[in-house]
């Protein structure tokens, strides 16, 4: 009897543990909506009606339209800075009202991701890994009267379901069934040593300066033992094909070369990176970022 009383409070202690990891009441939104009409405004009021002791955050709502790369990048970029509990809905959804499953990721790190699955999540679950993933149950979380509703998912399953989860409506176990801890994932060239060259995919850009930002970090980049003013070689390519090619010097700050002259310095998530000073690099060659894209890098 003693023993399971004892099982019976252990119990218990684990579903609140679980239940408050989840009730810190933050919501961070992110899609491809934009914010020149209503769609956003939308989802947070669908957040309100469940809880107004709701904190509502924006990530950005400028993803570009379809691009599920960016929005994995986003996250990847983000969700390490906020608290343990927090939910994200992520909602850039090519494939709105097909059979790609609707999902709510737990990373080990306690946050929670709230998203279609179609590639979204291929950056967290590699970076801050998969503690449990469930399929979000529509016939219990759904917005009331939506059904006939197959194209704003955002507004009524993912906001209304981030919504309840972050206000301790329902517990993450109530969000639906269980699921194989894998995702969906977006291939790209991950960060590696091949003899003296380094491979990586760019990331991202720098939108406002045009800055090129790759994915091998500072750890990859230091088995070259690189030092201020040595020349790096960087050759960027697009699926393979070779767009262009640049010798720049490794600096520390972008006002180490003169105005218009590019370099290679570390961002501020300590990443391999090209720039011009005071230019837009991206611009100046016609770089992109996304999963086709990748680099080879080389000392001189």
């Amino acid at each position: 009897m003693l023993m399971r009383k004892i099982l019976f409070i252990a119990f218990l202690l684990v579903s609140f543990s679980q239940l408050v990891l989840a009730q810190k009441k933050i919501v961070v939104f992110q899609s491809d909506f934009g914010l020149k009409d209503g769609a956003v405004s939308a989802m947070k009021g669908v957040a309100m009606g469940v809880s107004p002791d709701l904190k509502l955050f924006d990530l950005t709502h400028e993803i570009p339209a379809y691009n599920i790369w960016e929005a994995a990048y986003r996250l990847e970029q983000t969700v390490r800075y906020w608290p343990a509990g927090t939910v994200f809905v992520s909602v850039v959804d090519p494939g709105v009202g097909t059979t790609r499953k609707s999902v709510v990721l737990k990373t080990k790190s306690g946050h929670f991701i709230v998203t279609p699955d179609n590639g979204t999540l291929t950056l967290v679950a590699e970076s801050l890994c998969i503690d449990e993933i469930r399929e979000i149950d529509e016939a219990v979380n759904r917005r009331k009267d939506s059904q006939k509703s197959y194209t704003f998912h955002g507004r009524d399953v993912y906001a209304y379901t981030g919504a309840r989860l972050a206000s301790g409506t329902i517990t993450f176990e109530q969000v639906g069934p269980a699921l194989p801890k894998k995702v969906v994932t977006i291939p790209y060239q991950k960060p590696a040593l091949s003899g003296k060259t380094l491979k990586g995919n760019i990331a991202i850009l720098d939108i406002q300066y045009g800055n090129v930002w790759t994915n091998i970090p500072d750890s990859l980049l230091n088995l070259l033992h690189p030092k201020y003013g040595e020349t790096f070689h960087t050759i960027i390519s697009h699926n393979g094909k070779v767009v262009y090619t640049v010798d720049a010097p490794y600096c520390q700050t972008f006002g180490a070369v003169a105005k218009g002259k590019p370099l290679v310095y570390l961002n501020s998530l300590l990443q391999y990176s090209l720039a011009l000073n005071q230019g837009n690099f991206a611009a100046a060659y016609h770089i992109g970022s996304g999963s086709g894209w990748s680099v080879a890098v080389s000392k001189r």
